[in-house]
């Protein structure tokens, strides 16, 4: 096949003015020659088309491809995700992952909680900030941990997440308000164990690929999952495959969750454990980092004794169950 790459690569926008913080999603060049390099592997032609802008200039130019193979974390807006795979549809052209919809449900952590919610998978009791007056009406009690609703990769993450008392509470949703220009998730603290499972597939024929627990080390700087701490694992975070009882629930839970919000292909559901050991949906990743030496789906596959290739063979077999016969070169 003939298979498009959009991306957002991080050192472009940064050398546009943008902040560290603001591209802490985006990808690098090791990222995109990773998977270019696997496609290329399994006898594809690749072509690197780049981010929602230059989709569109090349769509206008008539771009030919049987499948998009998109990672595009997009910049502005709550349905940022979705942009890309909007555009694809409209050109009527097939991409890996998930669709517009739930793109833009998931980026939002507080209504995929509800649907969540809903559909009886566990989720901690929660609330939304979307001002600063609003943080005087949360009526869960303390502990709690807060975050920005609608981002990825840690931002806005750390130690000051996990919240005490009303002051504090206060200040820290003003600042997250300010910072990420976005409602703020308060969320009942989960002390428990935390997880994160790899699914691959779509609808009836997804399946948990891997269960691993994320432990952090007691010597890391910071004891929450921040951005800080995901960026640099390396002697701050212990990575577990799990097995046995606690696998098969959180495999449970992950496998309800994601046919639940309709994910497709491959990503990851993240879990953590409340005082009674039941592992509680954190949040869905349909498009969960894939870079091939750090990112956490592709580690827990190599636990398991699988190849970067088989990972994106994976990826390309569920996505191509959505291109036309006929389309195929």
């Amino acid at each position: 096949m003939r298979i498009g790459l959009t991306y957002d690569l991080k050192s472009a926008y940064l050398q546009k003015g943008f902040t560290p913080d603001e591209v802490a999603e985006f990808d690098s060049e090791e990222t995109i020659e990773g998977i270019e390099s696997a496609l290329r592997e399994l006898g594809h032609e690749t072509i690197r088309i780049g981010n929602v802008t230059e989709l569109a200039a090349a769509l206008v130019k008539g771009l030919k491809v049987d499948l998009v193979f998109n990672i595009c974390e997009g910049l502005y807006g709550i349905g940022r995700e979705a942009q890309v795979p909007a555009l694809l549809d409209a050109y009527r052209i097939p991409y890996t992952f998930s669709d517009p919809l739930v793109l833009s449900l998931t980026l939002h952590k507080g209504l995929t909680k509800r649907v969540i919610r809903d559909a009886g998978i566990p989720t901690a009791p929660f609330f939304l900030v979307e001002t600063a007056d609003e943080s005087l009406e949360c009526e869960l009690p303390f502990p709690v941990f807060i975050k920005p609703v609608a981002e990825g990769s840690g931002k806005g993450i750390s130690n000051k997440s996990v919240v005490n008392d009303l002051l504090s509470f206060q200040s820290e949703c003003r600042y997250l308000l300010e910072t990420y220009h976005q409602p703020v998730l308060v969320e009942k603290l989960l002390t428990g164990r935390e997880f994160t499972v790899g699914i691959l597939g779509t609808g009836a024929n997804a399946k948990v690929v891997g269960v691993m627990e994320v432990n952090i080390l007691s010597n890391a700087e910071e004891q929450t999952y921040s951005r800080f701490i995901k960026e640099n694992y390396n002697q701050r975070v212990e990575y577990t495959l799990v097995e046995g009882e606690v696998k098969d629930l959180c495999s449970e839970i992950s496998l309800k969750a994601w046919q639940t919000l309709g994910c497709r292909d491959a990503g990851r559901i993240d879990l953590k454990m409340d005082e009674n050991s039941i592992p509680n949906f954190i949040e869905g990743n349909p498009l969960a980092g894939i870079n091939h030496l750090h990112s956490d789906l592709p580690i827990m596959l190599y636990k398991q004794g699988w190849r970067y290739t088989d990972l994106i063979e994976e990826i390309i077999r569920s996505a191509s169950q959505r291109i036309p016969k006929q389309n195929f070169s």
